[in-house]
């Protein structure tokens, strides 16, 4: 500590109650940054670097940020996953005796930060909490800006990881010791783990919170949440809503790896939602009904009758099309209900979002109107749901001007009429702004100086400002001089400052007074949050299924049925959504995907770049869709309910574990074998290509078996290993299908069609041309595959035939007759050996036969 000053004595003692913060230490206008603090903290905000104390041994390194300015600067640090203790001024500096009391007024931390701004719009921040007792852990989460909680319990690390990752937090709150494995893969995540609070207080918000809650994991869970957030945020939170539990297992259950490879809210490639199933179905005209809709894909349902009920608003919606197109004008005009109550709650709403929550009220009679005209029986009992609170619209625009300012403390936000105090006050401001006004035409008038005027600034109050050049004109004892500039002189009179006083009193007066009525109108507000968050959550709910209509108008989607006894599949002309919309329209080739119940695994085979992988991805997401309720890409769809889904699509190394690509296949393998059901969808593309040509036939191969004699799940198994199809003959529920491709002059023509039987050859070396390898190593390659296929016809094994594979015996036979050969005849032999047939037409062999026997001619 380089400095004992009371000033530093105060912040040391604040920063050592919050030592893995970056504190921010209101000083006037500034919020400073010191010691450690400030060196990273100008590196990661780029500011300029400075010392405290310079002429002391040891300098204090400091930076500072306008307080202005400074959520700007919050958020940078607490997106980097760092937190930042808010230390404010709790006492007026010119009224304080002694050092200005200061205090923490928030922690903001990378699970409490609100997301303002449309980009962040909907988007989801969850902090999550998680609790570890003998038998499992208990694990609640909730977005602070919406003030929404859901909790559950689980049995491991590793299915705590998975909701972890799978809801994308930003902060763990855990109670428990986490292994130096377990630590290093929260950090590579990017998951902040903080360490739980602990309170003696009672809270409200806590008992209101926990009051539906009866297993005791799920109860702590939500208790450590929720006094987290209460102690960091240093506010009531009246938002907060009663924690709702689920399981796992009432959901369509898909780890997060197979979000990611089904990329189901961002594109695998780029992380963004451009490419995504989100960015395909989200015509959502509210921020809230976009998180719900992120929020649906993300927990698919299990219940026939629950899909139903969002079937039938869709298909009212599509069946009523003006009907669609008045609620979605309508919902265009609602603002974000939730984050905008959760504001309120807050105490950080202004006058301005005030007004955006009453015009969105005003909309809400106009949704409901839509829904009752069409006639609809469905949407008429949605209307029922939905709540009318226009008097509280009216209230708010009643006492808030039209367009207030963004600050509530400067004045400006109440209308005239509705306090009399404040329109007495008022009053007395505009009389004295006329007395102002008649007082400068009256001493214009008595000095004859035609430019004097009457101005005001927050020093030096009300004065009579006079040029240089008339000075000599004032009579001598009518001004009392008050301050000299370099072009004008400034005075006051007595019966001035009297004025002034009665203004800047009634001024004073009437903004205290206005901010008072503006906070009394957002308390009155408070008590409606219940409410508000329930008229969200309604409006939101018909906003995401409103937009599942309109991308099945706009996509030419039916409607799927389901049947619960049963695992037939009976999709045709089936499509894949994202695909399809990104293609040329009319481009894409749709395909059948129909497996009897009799019928548990599709072994596909075809060339790479086929399509293998989009058919077994497009069974997927229109398992997803339906389960979601949305209407699918098909003409006609007939699907069993699907339990869990389990993919293994793509090579690549898992970085956070640390695994490589044959490992990391082998988990996702394991992950459908051990856990996969009758009532699983499974998905395996190219299994075993990680290891040896034999030893990953033979993995392949048993764990087709495995599949279908003892897991029996629907599975989709795309791969290379032609000898597999021959599985079909010994297992009674595997069919083979492949992926239709044909020869054209030579070249490879991708059909894009689902065949059935298997594909009659491998195109491997065909692919290899389209991708543009040169002809010399295509020839290469031929080469080798027929060597390869004689002598494994012959019954040898692979390490007998390595040696003869790459041996050349021509080579020393091309050495020994160079010398003999012309230059001409040697660039003719050159074009041959590099020449592939494959690839040309008989015209164009002609072609090049005709020139090489011209230029031998030539050259005799």
């Amino acid at each position: 500590m380089a400095e004992t000053t009371p000033m530093m004595k105060q912040y040391y003692d604040i920063k050592s109650q919050y030592p893995d913060a970056f504190l921010f230490y209101r000083v006037g206008d500034f919020y400073e940054l010191f010691e450690d603090d400030a060196v990273k903290g100008a590196q990661i905000l780029e500011l300029t670097l400075t010392h405290r104390s310079n002429k002391t041994e040891n300098p204090i390194p400091m930076a500072g940020v306008p307080h202005q300015a400074v959520d700007s600067y919050v958020n940078t640090l607490v997106e980097k996953g760092y937190k930042v203790a808010l230390c404010e001024q709790l006492e007026d500096p010119k009224q304080a005796k002694g050092m200005v009391k200061r205090g923490i007024i928030q922690l903001v931390t990378p699970g409490t930060m609100m997301n303002e701004g449309p980009n962040g719009a909907k988007e989801s921040n969850y902090l999550t909490s998680v609790f570890s007792t003998k038998s499992g852990f208990g694990l609640a989460y909730s977005d602070l800006s919406t003030g929404e909680i859901f909790t559950t319990h689980l049995k491991s690390f590793a299915d705590v990881l998975n909701e972890l990752l799978s809801l994308r937090t930003k902060e763990v709150v855990f109670e428990g010791s986490l292994s130096d494995s377990q630590k290093d893969v929260l950090k590579k995540s990017n998951i902040t783990v903080s360490t739980p609070i602990q309170d003696q207080e009672k809270h409200a918000e806590v008992s209101y919170a926990i009051q539906k809650l009866s297993n005791q994991a799920e109860k702590d869970a939500t208790k450590q949440l929720v006094t987290y957030l209460l102690v960091t945020q240093k506010r009531s939170l009246a938002h907060l809503q009663i924690a709702k539990s689920y399981e796992v297992s009432q959901y369509l259950q898909m780890s997060h790896v197979v979000q990611n490879n089904l990329e189901l809210v961002a594109s695998a490639k780029t992380g963004k939602k451009m490419g995504s199933l989100f960015w395909l179905l989200d015509k959502t005209n509210t921020a809230m009904g976009g998180r719900l809709l992120k929020q649906w894909l993300a927990r698919p349902l299990l219940s026939i009758s629950e899909i139903e009920k969002r079937q039938k608003i869709v298909q009212a919606m599509l069946d009523n099309y003006f009907i669609r197109e008045a609620v979605k004008d309508a919902l265009k005009g609602v603002y974000d209900l939730e984050r905008l109550t959760g504001r309120i709650a807050f105490g950080s709403a202004n006058a301005r979002e005030l007004l955006q929550l009453s015009r969105s009220l005003d909309a809400i009679p106009q949704i409901q109107s839509a829904l009752f005209e069409s006639g609809d029986e469905d949407l008429a009992n949605f209307a029922d749901q939905i709540i009318d609170l226009s008097e509280l619209a009216k209230k708010i625009k009643d006492t808030i001007v039209e367009n207030p300012p963004i600050l509530t403390t400067d004045g400006g936000l109440i209308r005239e009429g509705i306090n009399e105090q404040l329109d007495r006050y008022r009053d007395a401001m505009n009389n004295g702004k006329t007395w102002l006004a008649q007082l400068q035409a009256q001493e214009r008038t008595a000095t004859g100086i035609e430019n004097l005027k009457i101005g005001y600034n927050k020093v030096f109050g009300y004065f009579i400002q006079v040029s240089k050049g008339n000075i000599a004109k004032v009579p001598e004892g009518r001004y009392i001089r008050k301050q000299t500039l370099t072009g004008s002189e400034r005075y006051i009179t007595p019966e001035l400052k009297e004025h002034e006083n009665l203004i800047l009193e009634a001024e004073n007066k009437s903004t205290d007074l206005e901010y008072q009525i503006f906070s009394d109108l957002r308390e009155y507000i408070k008590t409606f949050i219940p409410k508000l968050q329930e008229l969200g959550n309604t409006i939101a709910s018909l906003d995401a299924l409103t937009s599942f209509a309109t991308v099945a108008e706009e996509n030419n989607y039916c409607r799927p049925s389901f049947h619960q006894d049963s695992q037939e599949i009976k999709v045709i002309a089936g499509r894949h959504p994202v695909v399809e919309k990104v293609l040329a329209d009319g481009s894409y080739i749709p395909n059948d995907i129909q497996m009897a119940d009799d019928t548990s695994v599709f072994l596909i085979t075809g060339p790479n770049m086929s399509g293998k992988s989009t058919y077994m991805r497009q069974m997927a997401l229109i398992a997803v869709m339906a389960q979601v309720g949305s209407f699918v890409p098909a003409t006609e769809a007939s699907l069993p309910i699907f339990d869990q889904i389990f993919t293994r699509i793509g090579a690549a190394d898992d970085l956070i574990s640390g695994q490589s690509t044959f490992m990391v296949e082998m988990s996702e393998a394991n992950e459908a074998l051990q856990n996969a059901t009758k009532r699983s969808l499974v998905l395996f593309d190219e299994i075993g290509r990680g290891t040896a040509t034999y030893d990953g036939m033979a993995l392949a191969g048993a764990i087709v078996k495995y599949l279908h004699d003892k897991v029996g799940a629907k599975t989709l198994f795309a791969t290379h290993y032609h000898e597999l199809t021959d599985m079909e003959k010994t297992l009674d529920h595997l069919k083979n299908i492949h992926v239709g491709a044909t020869q054209e002059n030579g070249k490879l023509i991708f059909l894009h069609k689902i065949l059935p039987g298997p594909a009659d050859q491998s195109y491997g070396i065909h692919v290899a041309q389209l991708a543009g390898l040169p002809n010399k190593v295509l020839r290469e390659a031929s080469k080798m595959l027929k060597r390869l296929e004689a002598q494994g016809a012959n019954g040898l094994e692979p390490a007998s035939l390595q040696l003869d594979l790459f041996s050349d015996s021509s080579e020393t036979e091309e050495t020994t007759s160079d010398e003999a050969i012309s230059d001409t005849e040697k660039q003719v032999i050159e074009d041959i050996n590099n020449l592939y047939l494959a690839d040309k037409t008989p015209l164009e062999v002609m072609q090049l036969v005709a020139s090489w026997q011209q230029d031998l001619k030539d050259e005799d």
